[in-house]
Protein backbone atom coordinates (compact mmCIF):
# COMPACT_ATOMS: atom_id res chain seq x y z
CA UNK A 1 0.00 0.00 0.00
CA UNK A 2 2.85 2.38 0.71
CA UNK A 3 4.09 1.93 -2.87
CA UNK A 4 0.64 2.69 -4.21
CA UNK A 5 0.37 5.80 -2.05
CA UNK A 6 3.72 7.00 -3.38
CA UNK A 7 2.62 6.36 -6.94
CA UNK A 8 -0.61 8.23 -6.34
CA UNK A 9 1.28 11.24 -4.97
CA UNK A 10 3.46 11.30 -8.07
CA UNK A 11 0.44 11.11 -10.36
CA UNK A 12 -1.33 13.85 -8.40
CA UNK A 13 1.74 16.01 -8.92
CA UNK A 14 1.64 15.35 -12.66
CA UNK A 15 -2.08 16.09 -12.83
CA UNK A 16 -1.78 19.21 -10.71
CA UNK A 17 0.94 20.77 -12.78
CA UNK A 18 -0.53 19.84 -16.17
CA UNK A 19 2.29 20.95 -18.45
CA UNK A 20 5.46 20.91 -16.42
CA UNK A 21 7.44 24.13 -16.30
CA UNK A 22 10.50 22.11 -15.35
CA UNK A 23 10.36 19.70 -18.30
CA UNK A 24 13.83 18.62 -19.39
CA UNK A 25 14.59 20.50 -22.59
CA UNK A 26 17.97 21.75 -23.81
CA UNK A 27 18.63 25.45 -24.28
CA UNK A 28 19.36 25.54 -28.01
CA UNK A 29 20.62 29.08 -28.30
CA UNK A 30 23.25 28.60 -25.60
CA UNK A 31 25.10 26.07 -27.75
CA UNK A 32 25.20 27.67 -31.18
CA UNK A 33 28.87 27.85 -32.04
CA UNK A 34 29.79 25.97 -28.85
CA UNK A 35 29.49 22.28 -29.76
CA UNK A 36 31.87 21.33 -26.96
CA UNK A 37 29.56 22.71 -24.28
CA UNK A 38 27.35 19.62 -24.31
CA UNK A 39 23.66 19.61 -23.46
CA UNK A 40 21.80 21.96 -21.18
CA UNK A 41 18.40 20.94 -19.85
CA UNK A 42 17.22 24.46 -19.07
CA UNK A 43 15.22 26.68 -21.40
CA UNK A 44 16.24 30.22 -22.18
CA UNK A 45 13.92 33.03 -21.09
CA UNK A 46 12.84 33.54 -24.69
CA UNK A 47 12.04 29.85 -25.13
CA UNK A 48 9.99 29.89 -21.93
CA UNK A 49 8.00 32.83 -23.25
CA UNK A 50 7.15 31.07 -26.50
CA UNK A 51 6.26 27.91 -24.61
CA UNK A 52 4.04 29.77 -22.14
CA UNK A 53 2.26 31.70 -24.89
CA UNK A 54 1.54 28.53 -26.84
CA UNK A 55 0.42 26.71 -23.70
CA UNK A 56 -2.00 29.46 -22.73
CA UNK A 57 -3.41 29.57 -26.26
CA UNK A 58 -3.91 25.78 -26.29
CA UNK A 59 -5.57 25.62 -22.89
CA UNK A 60 -7.80 28.66 -23.22
CA UNK A 61 -8.64 28.84 -26.92
CA UNK A 62 -8.01 25.49 -28.63
CA UNK A 63 -9.26 22.89 -26.13
CA UNK A 64 -12.69 24.49 -25.58
CA UNK A 65 -13.55 24.25 -29.31
CA UNK A 66 -11.49 21.22 -30.43
CA UNK A 67 -14.36 18.73 -30.14
CA UNK A 68 -16.66 20.96 -32.17
CA UNK A 69 -14.11 21.30 -34.98
CA UNK A 70 -13.68 17.53 -34.91
CA UNK A 71 -17.42 16.98 -35.29
CA UNK A 72 -17.91 19.49 -38.11
CA UNK A 73 -14.60 19.12 -39.93
CA UNK A 74 -14.62 22.89 -40.37
CA UNK A 75 -11.26 24.51 -41.08
CA UNK A 76 -10.12 26.30 -37.88
CA UNK A 77 -9.51 29.67 -39.53
CA UNK A 78 -10.29 31.76 -36.40
CA UNK A 79 -7.69 29.81 -34.43
CA UNK A 80 -5.15 30.10 -37.23
CA UNK A 81 -5.64 33.87 -37.36
CA UNK A 82 -5.22 34.06 -33.61
CA UNK A 83 -2.06 31.93 -33.74
CA UNK A 84 -0.71 34.27 -36.41
CA UNK A 85 -1.40 37.29 -34.19
CA UNK A 86 0.46 35.63 -31.32
CA UNK A 87 3.47 34.73 -33.46
CA UNK A 88 2.84 30.98 -33.10
CA UNK A 89 2.74 30.32 -36.84
CA UNK A 90 5.42 30.78 -39.52
CA UNK A 91 8.11 30.73 -36.84
CA UNK A 92 10.80 29.57 -39.30
CA UNK A 93 10.50 32.57 -41.64
CA UNK A 94 13.79 34.53 -41.60
CA UNK A 95 13.97 37.98 -40.05
CA UNK A 96 15.00 39.35 -43.46
CA UNK A 97 11.49 38.51 -44.67
CA UNK A 98 9.75 39.93 -41.62
CA UNK A 99 9.61 36.67 -39.64
CA UNK A 100 10.91 35.60 -36.27
CA UNK A 101 13.65 33.35 -37.64
CA UNK A 102 13.27 30.82 -34.82
CA UNK A 103 15.24 27.60 -34.75
CA UNK A 104 13.83 24.11 -34.95
CA UNK A 105 14.00 23.71 -31.19
CA UNK A 106 11.79 26.73 -30.49
CA UNK A 107 9.37 25.60 -33.20
CA UNK A 108 9.12 22.20 -31.52
CA UNK A 109 8.37 23.76 -28.14
CA UNK A 110 5.48 25.66 -29.70
CA UNK A 111 4.27 22.63 -31.64
CA UNK A 112 4.13 20.36 -28.60
CA UNK A 113 1.96 22.86 -26.76
CA UNK A 114 -0.41 23.42 -29.70
CA UNK A 115 -0.76 19.67 -30.26
CA UNK A 116 -1.71 19.27 -26.61
CA UNK A 117 -4.80 21.29 -27.47
CA UNK A 118 -5.64 19.58 -30.78
CA UNK A 119 -3.40 17.96 -33.37
CA UNK A 120 -5.90 18.76 -36.11
CA UNK A 121 -5.47 22.47 -35.45
CA UNK A 122 -1.73 22.02 -34.95
CA UNK A 123 -1.35 20.12 -38.23
CA UNK A 124 -3.09 22.89 -40.15
CA UNK A 125 -0.64 25.35 -38.59
CA UNK A 126 2.48 23.20 -38.93
CA UNK A 127 1.77 22.41 -42.60
CA UNK A 128 2.79 25.99 -43.32
CA UNK A 129 6.29 25.24 -42.06
CA UNK A 130 6.57 22.23 -44.36
CA UNK A 131 5.44 24.25 -47.37
CA UNK A 132 7.76 27.13 -46.52
CA UNK A 133 10.86 25.10 -45.72
CA UNK A 134 12.02 24.45 -49.32
CA UNK A 135 11.88 28.21 -49.96
CA UNK A 136 13.69 28.92 -46.69
CA UNK A 137 16.54 26.52 -47.43
CA UNK A 138 16.78 26.94 -51.21
CA UNK A 139 14.98 30.11 -52.28
CA UNK A 140 16.89 33.15 -53.49
CA UNK A 141 16.34 36.57 -51.91
CA UNK A 142 13.65 37.57 -54.38
CA UNK A 143 11.71 34.32 -53.95
CA UNK A 144 11.90 34.48 -50.18
CA UNK A 145 10.72 38.06 -49.91
CA UNK A 146 7.88 37.50 -52.38
CA UNK A 147 6.50 34.25 -50.99
CA UNK A 148 7.61 34.22 -47.35
CA UNK A 149 7.25 37.95 -46.84
CA UNK A 150 3.57 37.94 -47.76
CA UNK A 151 2.90 35.41 -45.00
CA UNK A 152 4.15 37.82 -42.36
CA UNK A 153 1.81 40.55 -43.63
CA UNK A 154 -1.43 38.61 -43.25
CA UNK A 155 -2.47 35.11 -42.11
CA UNK A 156 -2.29 32.91 -45.17
CA UNK A 157 -1.35 29.31 -45.81
CA UNK A 158 0.89 27.37 -48.17
CA UNK A 159 1.28 23.66 -48.94
CA UNK A 160 3.91 21.03 -49.72
CA UNK A 161 2.89 19.18 -52.91
CA UNK A 162 5.03 16.07 -53.18
CA UNK A 163 2.91 12.99 -52.36
CA UNK A 164 1.03 11.36 -55.24
CA UNK A 165 -1.52 8.52 -55.47
CA UNK A 166 1.30 6.13 -56.36
CA UNK A 167 4.23 7.82 -54.64
CA UNK A 168 4.13 8.60 -50.94
CA UNK A 169 7.26 7.62 -49.04
CA UNK A 170 8.82 6.61 -52.37
CA UNK A 171 9.46 10.16 -53.52
CA UNK A 172 11.57 8.90 -56.42
CA UNK A 173 8.40 7.39 -57.90
CA UNK A 174 6.79 10.77 -58.61
CA UNK A 175 5.06 10.96 -62.02
CA UNK A 176 4.13 14.65 -62.19
CA UNK A 177 6.08 16.19 -65.08
CA UNK A 178 7.31 19.68 -65.86
CA UNK A 179 8.34 20.47 -69.44
CA UNK A 180 10.26 23.64 -70.23
CA UNK A 181 8.78 25.78 -72.99
CA UNK A 182 10.57 29.07 -73.49
CA UNK A 183 10.70 31.01 -70.23
CA UNK A 184 8.07 28.80 -68.60
CA UNK A 185 7.53 25.27 -67.40
CA UNK A 186 4.28 23.44 -68.18
CA UNK A 187 3.27 21.10 -65.36
CA UNK A 188 0.96 18.10 -65.62
CA UNK A 189 0.22 15.58 -62.91
CA UNK A 190 -1.67 14.77 -59.76
CA UNK A 191 -0.85 15.19 -56.08
CA UNK A 192 -2.62 13.53 -53.16
CA UNK A 193 -3.00 13.96 -49.39
CA UNK A 194 -1.94 17.61 -49.55
CA UNK A 195 -2.45 19.32 -46.19
CA UNK A 196 -3.82 22.86 -46.65
CA UNK A 197 -4.36 21.92 -50.30
CA UNK A 198 -7.62 23.83 -50.52
CA UNK A 199 -6.53 26.75 -48.35
CA UNK A 200 -3.03 27.49 -49.66
CA UNK A 201 -1.97 30.74 -51.30
CA UNK A 202 0.95 28.98 -53.00
CA UNK A 203 2.51 25.53 -53.25
CA UNK A 204 5.96 24.01 -53.21
CA UNK A 205 5.71 21.38 -55.94
CA UNK A 206 8.13 18.62 -56.88
CA UNK A 207 7.99 17.45 -60.51
CA UNK A 208 10.09 15.38 -62.89
CA UNK A 209 11.98 17.48 -65.42
CA UNK A 210 14.26 14.76 -66.75
CA UNK A 211 12.22 12.45 -69.02
CA UNK A 212 14.78 9.63 -68.79
CA UNK A 213 13.25 7.01 -66.44
CA UNK A 214 16.75 5.81 -65.56
CA UNK A 215 17.92 9.24 -64.40
CA UNK A 216 18.90 9.24 -60.70
CA UNK A 217 16.50 10.98 -58.33
CA UNK A 218 19.21 13.49 -57.45
CA UNK A 219 19.02 14.86 -61.00
CA UNK A 220 15.52 13.96 -62.20
CA UNK A 221 13.33 16.33 -60.19
CA UNK A 222 12.91 20.08 -59.86
CA UNK A 223 11.29 22.14 -57.12
CA UNK A 224 8.84 24.88 -58.11
CA UNK A 225 6.87 27.59 -56.35
CA UNK A 226 3.38 27.57 -57.82
CA UNK A 227 0.68 30.18 -57.23
CA UNK A 228 -2.46 28.37 -56.04
CA UNK A 229 -4.73 30.39 -58.33
CA UNK A 230 -2.79 29.49 -61.49
CA UNK A 231 -5.00 28.42 -64.43
CA UNK A 232 -5.15 24.65 -64.78
CA UNK A 233 -5.12 23.80 -61.07
CA UNK A 234 -8.07 21.70 -59.92
CA UNK A 235 -8.48 21.29 -56.17
CA UNK A 236 -10.26 18.10 -55.12
CA UNK A 237 -12.78 17.53 -52.37
CA UNK A 238 -11.80 17.66 -48.72
CA UNK A 239 -10.89 14.18 -47.51
CA UNK A 240 -12.83 12.93 -44.50
CA UNK A 241 -10.25 11.17 -42.36
CA UNK A 242 -10.32 9.07 -39.20
CA UNK A 243 -8.83 11.86 -37.12
CA UNK A 244 -7.49 15.40 -37.30
CA UNK A 245 -10.68 16.18 -39.19
CA UNK A 246 -10.44 19.97 -39.12
CA UNK A 247 -7.19 19.78 -41.08
CA UNK A 248 -7.70 20.43 -44.80
CA UNK A 249 -6.43 17.47 -46.86
CA UNK A 250 -7.09 17.23 -50.60
CA UNK A 251 -5.92 15.92 -53.93
CA UNK A 252 -4.77 18.46 -56.51
CA UNK A 253 -4.63 18.07 -60.30
CA UNK A 254 -2.23 20.13 -62.40
CA UNK A 255 -3.27 20.37 -66.05
CA UNK A 256 -1.03 22.45 -68.32
CA UNK A 257 -0.16 24.74 -65.41
CA UNK A 258 2.37 27.35 -66.51
CA UNK A 259 5.07 28.40 -64.06
CA UNK A 260 7.72 31.05 -64.85
CA UNK A 261 11.35 29.93 -64.73
CA UNK A 262 11.88 32.50 -61.95
CA UNK A 263 9.93 30.14 -59.68
CA UNK A 264 12.44 27.30 -59.94
CA UNK A 265 14.28 26.69 -56.67
CA UNK A 266 18.08 26.72 -57.17
CA UNK A 267 18.13 25.04 -60.58
CA UNK A 268 16.63 22.30 -62.69
CA UNK A 269 17.39 18.90 -61.16
CA UNK A 270 17.90 20.15 -57.59
CA UNK A 271 14.38 19.37 -56.37
CA UNK A 272 14.93 15.99 -54.74
CA UNK A 273 17.69 17.27 -52.48
CA UNK A 274 15.57 20.28 -51.53
CA UNK A 275 12.57 18.11 -50.67
CA UNK A 276 14.66 15.77 -48.53
CA UNK A 277 16.37 18.69 -46.81
CA UNK A 278 12.97 20.04 -45.85
CA UNK A 279 12.12 16.73 -44.17
CA UNK A 280 15.19 16.96 -41.94
CA UNK A 281 13.94 20.25 -40.55
CA UNK A 282 10.23 19.43 -40.35
CA UNK A 283 10.28 15.91 -38.95
CA UNK A 284 11.23 17.05 -35.42
CA UNK A 285 8.08 19.25 -35.17
CA UNK A 286 5.96 16.30 -36.36
CA UNK A 287 7.46 14.26 -33.54
CA UNK A 288 6.78 17.12 -31.14
CA UNK A 289 3.13 17.10 -32.21
CA UNK A 290 2.91 13.40 -31.42
CA UNK A 291 4.42 14.06 -27.99
CA UNK A 292 1.89 16.82 -27.33
CA UNK A 293 -0.95 14.42 -28.06
CA UNK A 294 0.59 11.72 -25.88
CA UNK A 295 1.04 14.13 -22.98
CA UNK A 296 -2.61 15.22 -23.28
CA UNK A 297 -3.70 11.56 -23.20
CA UNK A 298 -1.52 10.96 -20.13
CA UNK A 299 -2.96 13.99 -18.33
CA UNK A 300 -6.55 13.05 -19.15
CA UNK A 301 -5.99 9.46 -18.00
CA UNK A 302 -4.26 10.56 -14.81
CA UNK A 303 -7.03 12.97 -13.90
CA UNK A 304 -9.68 10.32 -14.57
CA UNK A 305 -7.82 7.67 -12.57
CA UNK A 306 -7.65 9.98 -9.54
CA UNK A 307 -11.38 10.71 -9.70
CA UNK A 308 -12.96 7.45 -10.85
CA UNK A 309 -13.69 4.95 -8.06
CA UNK A 310 -14.23 1.19 -8.24
CA UNK A 311 -14.48 -1.25 -5.39
CA UNK A 312 -14.46 1.62 -2.94
CA UNK A 313 -11.27 3.38 -3.98
CA UNK A 314 -9.88 5.50 -6.86
CA UNK A 315 -8.75 3.30 -9.73
CA UNK A 316 -5.27 4.83 -9.49
CA UNK A 317 -4.85 2.74 -6.34
CA UNK A 318 -5.23 -0.43 -8.36
CA UNK A 319 -1.75 -1.55 -9.25
CA UNK A 320 -2.61 -2.39 -12.87
CA UNK A 321 -3.73 1.21 -13.47
CA UNK A 322 -0.93 2.92 -11.57
CA UNK A 323 1.76 0.91 -13.34
CA UNK A 324 0.17 1.61 -16.72
CA UNK A 325 0.20 5.34 -16.01
CA UNK A 326 3.84 5.15 -14.95
CA UNK A 327 4.75 3.43 -18.22
CA UNK A 328 2.82 6.07 -20.18
CA UNK A 329 4.75 8.84 -18.42
CA UNK A 330 8.08 7.20 -19.20
CA UNK A 331 7.19 6.86 -22.88
CA UNK A 332 6.15 10.51 -23.16
CA UNK A 333 9.38 11.70 -21.60
CA UNK A 334 11.58 9.53 -23.83
CA UNK A 335 9.72 10.61 -26.98
CA UNK A 336 10.20 14.24 -25.95
CA UNK A 337 13.93 13.68 -25.58
CA UNK A 338 14.06 12.16 -29.06
CA UNK A 339 12.56 15.17 -30.81
CA UNK A 340 14.67 17.55 -28.73
CA UNK A 341 17.86 15.80 -29.85
CA UNK A 342 16.78 15.95 -33.49
CA UNK A 343 15.92 19.65 -33.23
CA UNK A 344 19.12 20.46 -31.37
CA UNK A 345 21.22 18.72 -34.02
CA UNK A 346 19.79 20.78 -36.87
CA UNK A 347 20.07 24.03 -34.92
CA UNK A 348 23.79 23.53 -34.31
CA UNK A 349 24.27 23.01 -38.03
CA UNK A 350 24.65 19.24 -38.26
CA UNK A 351 22.80 16.90 -40.61
CA UNK A 352 20.07 15.35 -38.50
CA UNK A 353 18.42 12.83 -40.85
CA UNK A 354 19.15 9.92 -38.52
CA UNK A 355 17.84 11.58 -35.35
CA UNK A 356 14.89 13.23 -37.10
CA UNK A 357 13.79 9.90 -38.54
CA UNK A 358 14.09 8.15 -35.19
CA UNK A 359 12.19 10.92 -33.41
CA UNK A 360 9.31 10.88 -35.86
CA UNK A 361 8.98 7.09 -35.91
CA UNK A 362 9.33 6.65 -32.15
CA UNK A 363 7.06 9.53 -31.13
CA UNK A 364 4.40 8.37 -33.58
CA UNK A 365 4.36 4.92 -32.02
CA UNK A 366 4.32 6.38 -28.51
CA UNK A 367 1.39 8.66 -29.31
CA UNK A 368 -0.63 5.63 -30.41
CA UNK A 369 0.38 3.50 -27.45
CA UNK A 370 -0.34 6.18 -24.87
CA UNK A 371 -3.65 7.20 -26.46
CA UNK A 372 -4.75 3.56 -26.56
CA UNK A 373 -3.75 3.07 -22.93
CA UNK A 374 -5.70 6.20 -21.99
CA UNK A 375 -8.83 4.78 -23.62
CA UNK A 376 -8.26 1.58 -21.66
CA UNK A 377 -8.02 3.46 -18.37
CA UNK A 378 -11.29 5.23 -19.13
CA UNK A 379 -12.94 1.83 -19.60
CA UNK A 380 -16.30 1.98 -21.36
CA UNK A 381 -16.27 5.78 -21.16
CA UNK A 382 -13.14 5.84 -23.29
CA UNK A 383 -15.16 4.50 -26.21
CA UNK A 384 -17.60 7.40 -26.01
CA UNK A 385 -17.34 10.72 -27.86
CA UNK A 386 -18.29 12.65 -24.72
CA UNK A 387 -14.84 11.91 -23.32
CA UNK A 388 -11.66 13.35 -24.86
CA UNK A 389 -9.54 10.23 -25.24
CA UNK A 390 -11.65 8.77 -28.05
CA UNK A 391 -10.65 11.70 -30.27
CA UNK A 392 -7.03 11.48 -29.15
CA UNK A 393 -6.86 7.85 -30.21
CA UNK A 394 -8.24 8.66 -33.66
CA UNK A 395 -5.98 11.68 -34.08
CA UNK A 396 -2.89 9.69 -33.12
CA UNK A 397 -3.13 7.13 -35.89
CA UNK A 398 -1.88 9.39 -38.68
CA UNK A 399 1.50 9.64 -36.95
CA UNK A 400 2.07 5.94 -37.57
CA UNK A 401 0.63 5.93 -41.08
CA UNK A 402 3.45 8.19 -42.29
CA UNK A 403 6.24 6.19 -40.67
CA UNK A 404 6.91 3.54 -43.31
CA UNK A 405 9.28 5.73 -45.29
CA UNK A 406 10.92 6.93 -42.10
CA UNK A 407 11.67 3.39 -41.01
CA UNK A 408 13.13 2.65 -44.43
CA UNK A 409 15.39 5.67 -43.99
CA UNK A 410 16.60 4.48 -40.59
CA UNK A 411 17.19 0.89 -41.75
CA UNK A 412 18.42 1.60 -45.25
CA UNK A 413 21.77 3.08 -44.36
CA UNK A 414 20.91 6.50 -45.79
CA UNK A 415 21.06 8.40 -42.54
CA UNK A 416 24.61 8.26 -41.27
CA UNK A 417 25.37 10.70 -38.50
CA UNK A 418 27.38 13.11 -40.64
Amino acid sequence: MSALRATRQILQTIAGHGWRSHSSKPAQSAHIGKPGAGFSFELTDEQKEFQATARKFALEEIIPVAAQYDRTGEYPLPLIKRAWELGLINSHIPESCGGLGLGSFEACLITEELAYGCTGVQTAIEANSLGQMPVIIAGNEQQQKKYLGRMTEEPMMCAYCVTEPGAGSDVAGIKTKAEKKGDEYVINGQKMWITNGGKANWYFLLARTNPDPKAPASKAFTGFIVEADSPGIQVGRKEINMGQRCSDTRGIVFEDVRVPKENVLIAEGAGFKIAMGAFDKTRPPVAAGAVGLAKRALDEATKYALERKTFGKPIVEHQAVSFLLAEMAMKVELARMAYQRAAWEVDVGRKNTFYASIAKAFAGDIANQVATDAVQIFGGNGFNTEYPVEKLMRDAKIYQQTNRGVMQTVSGGKCKDT
